[in-house]
């Protein structure tokens, strides 16, 4: 039992710790870029309105029933109107409040929204082979670089999956959510672990149930080589970090 006592805290609630706590937000200390800057210069790629003309499946209840993990994937590839429209489900900003909070199509702990979206695609159209991050305020797509053997660094990044081996890379694209945890920690401290935790999984659900809607399947994907991968999109491991991935391709008949 002692092996596990420190982990199962750290899924309780330390609400009445947290009380005690002068967080840097109540200090008057600046509040961190909601994005990640990127250079003026960067090939830039509109990305299509999201429209519901691509969903092809608006029945909810049917979704949520159908969902699956999938992993196995036809070599269709995604339109860019529905890559459009799953990154606006995942993390697509719906509005902005009067403090300047971003409201998005997931919730978020006090509207924190620690996380970048990286995409390692090799099959959507209009689009070359390369690892990409999705700019939510723009709506648009920033080409980071081309990916020498895409397949096999793929392949080297999620390990050995343990019921079909392999089966990322034969995906049309790789979702790849990093966290920036100062974004929460700015303003809930020793709390914002646990609640950066839950508002991923808002994210990656809301991924399964779009794709679901699109007649795609989506894969969640724990089990990461975490330095490869930060590694491979130049994040330095400690102040942004790769915390989770997932799959998308059209399903396999």
């Amino acid at each position: 039992m002692g092996r596990y006592e420190k982990e199962r805290n750290f899924l309780k609630s330390n609400f009445l710790e947290f009380k005690k706590i002068k967080t840097d937000k109540m200090k008057g200390v600046p509040k961190p870029p909601i994005v990640k800057p990127y250079h003026m210069d960067a090939t830039m790629i509109d990305l299509p309105q999201v429209s519901e003309e691509v969903v092809t499946n608006s029945n909810i209840y049917k979704c949520m029933k159908d969902r699956r993990s999938t992993r196995f994937y036809s070599q269709d590839s995604l339109s860019l109107a529905e890559l459009s429209y799953l990154l606006w489900a995942t993390q697509g900003i719906t509005c902005t409040n009067k403090a300047g909070l971003t409201l998005r199509t997931v919730p978020c702990s006090g509207a924190t929204h620690s996380f970048e979206t990286y995409l390692f695609i090799t099959r959507v159209e209009g689009l070359q082979e390369g690892v990409y991050r999705y700019l939510p305020i723009e709506h648009k797509l920033l080409f980071m670089f081309e990916l020498r053997e895409m397949d096999q660094r793929i392949d080297d990044i999620t390990l050995e999956q343990p019921f079909v081996p392999n089966f990322a890379k034969k995906a049309a694209v790789v979702f790849a959510w990093s966290t920036t945890p100062y974004r929460s920690e700015w303003k809930y401290d020793i709390s914002a672990h646990k609640k950066i935790l839950i508002d991923i999984g808002h994210v990656c659900q809301n991924l399964y149930l779009a794709s679901e809607s699109l007649g795609a399947g989506a894969c969640a994907i724990g089990i990461y080589d975490q330095k490869l991968i930060d590694e491979i999109l130049q994040l330095d491991g400690e102040e942004e970090f790769v915390l989770y991935l997932a799959a998308v391709g059209k399903k396999k008949n």
